[in-house]
């Protein structure tokens, strides 16, 4: 009865959070982008994947539907001088439940600085780095809820800003039909101290979607829809901000991956022309068992690519 309840009120809170923080402008939005490389090539739809401790960045519940204990270690290779970098660590703890750990940060590059009177007076550099620790449960091997706490930092030049932020999950698995079902809501909280005086909103993402395993084939198809808390003008267009992604088992240790981002693909629009915009593809190789790794390009059409890799170690 008190997991009922339990549940009940994280669903509750899951979407009253949508009225009381829904917003269009936000500050931390490296946030937004996609961290390793397999969740990239899949355009950012694995909101109910599991065994992958990747996931603690998308849906905390997934922590607890990991096999073993996991590390991961990734290189975010953005446009010019903008790099990125992310870790992540769980492992279960009998009859207390799942723990995770991450970190991702950005570095923006160095900027030539220049004092009132346009005099050039040397460089600065801006960075984001975000501290996430997260516990993870099952009930009947069924439902799989979780909690991530997020530390947010940032600094632009002498400028600093910090953020407290907490992120929920659920995942609903169907095993008789290979079908999981997930929610996430990312990135609640506010900002602790701002860069100057005014006080910005975190960039809210509730998510909501599915992973399923065709019977015939060698594939596993994941859908969600993402920021569902974005204001538009009509309830219904939130549901374009959609993610579709396929990842298709060559063979034991060869996988690969495809997916699309409609918000991207729009965002991405330059006249008439949208390329590939908003498409993804990587390639995941696993050795041993315990060896992945995984490469992802992400299109941003006309602007330019993105490239990320990742490392996953399983420890016996």
């Amino acid at each position: 009865m008190l997991m009922k309840r339990t549940i009940i009120a994280f669903i509750i809170l899951l979407f009253t959070s949508i009225n009381l923080f829904s917003q269009t402008n936000s500050t931390y939005n490296f946030l937004k982008l996609e961290v390793d490389a397999r969740s990239a090539a899949l355009a950012g739809s694995l909101i109910a994947s599991e065994n992958d401790v990747n996931m603690i960045y998308y849906n905390p519940a997934s922590i607890a539907t990991i096999k073993k204990p996991q590390a991961s270690v990734g290189f975010f290779k953005y446009l010019l001088d903008i790099n990125s970098g992310n870790a992540a660590y769980a492992q279960s703890y009998e009859n207390i439940g799942y723990f995770g750990a991450s970190i991702r940060f950005i570095n923006y590059g160095e900027f030539d600085k220049y004092d009132e009177n346009f005099n050039n007076v040397g460089t600065f550099s801006a960075n984001d780095i975000a501290l996430t620790i997260g516990y993870a449960n099952s009930y009947n091997d069924i439902l799989y809820y979780g909690a991530n706490l997020k530390f947010i930092y940032s600094n632009i030049d002498e400028y600093k800003s910090t953020a407290l932020a907490c992120d929920l999950g659920l995942i609903y698995k169907v095993s008789s039909y290979d079908l999981n079902i997930g929610i996430s809501l990312l990135n609640l909280g506010k900002q602790i101290s701002s860069y100057i005086d005014t006080k910005e909103n975190l960039p809210l993402d509730l998510r909501i979607g599915a992973v399923k395993k065709l019977e015939y084939l060698p594939l596993t198809v994941s859908f969600s829809f993402n920021n569902l808390v974005e204001q538009t003008d009509k309830f219904i267009n939130r549901f374009k901000y959609f993610t579709v992604g396929g990842e298709f088992v060559l063979s034991d240790y060869v996988m690969l991956r495809g997916g699309y981002d409609n918000q991207k693909r729009q965002d991405l629009k330059t006249g008439t022309s949208l390329g590939l915009g908003g498409f993804s593809a990587g390639i995941g190789l696993r050795y041993e068992d315990k060896y992945f790794l995984d490469y992802s390009f992400n299109s941003l059409g006309k602007i330019g690519s993105t490239h990320r890799i990742n490392l996953k170690y399983i420890l016996k």
